[in-house]
Formats: C-alpha cells, sequence, structure tokens
C-alpha cells in the first residue's frame, strides 16, 4: 500500500507558483550579473608598482602623490 503524506504543504495548492516558466536567457543574465570580477589596479607613476586605486599604495606609502605613512623598505 502505497501512503502518500503531504505533511510538509498541506496546502500546496494555496503556495504562490510562478505564472510562467523563466526562460533560459533570463536565468543566465541573472547569473552573469552575480559573476566575480577581478579587482581593478592602477600602476604608480613613480616607482611602476601596481596598487588599488583610491588605496594608499602599500610598497611606497604615498597617496595621491603625497607620503601618508612611512614604509621600512
Amino acid at each position: 500500500m502505497i501512503f502518500l503524506h503531504f505533511c510538509k504543504f498541506p496546502n500546496l495548492k494555496d503556495m504562490a507558483q510562478p505564472k510562467r516558466k523563466q526562460s533560459k536567457r533570463r536565468s543566465r543574465l541573472r547569473r552573469g550579473a552575480n559573476r566575480y570580477q577581478a579587482p581593478l589596479l592602477a600602476r604608480d607613476p613613480s616607482d611602476g608598482s601596481i596598487f588599488v586605486p583610491h588605496r594608499v599604495n602599500p610598497t611606497n606609502g604615498m597617496y595621491r602623490g603625497r607620503q601618508v605613512i612611512d614604509v621600512e623598505i
């Protein structure tokens, strides 16, 4: 005897259901927006080191042409 018991969803007809099937294009567009993006990097004109823009350069301690922190070499 097969006994089907829907205790998890007693009122399945009352739950919200999508009106139409979501297209593959729409699903892929949504997933594509959450894709990982590589961080943008800038090159310091004085010594050529690479750093994250709008942050202090950790190699030489410069920010916007001014010495902000002292870095021990």
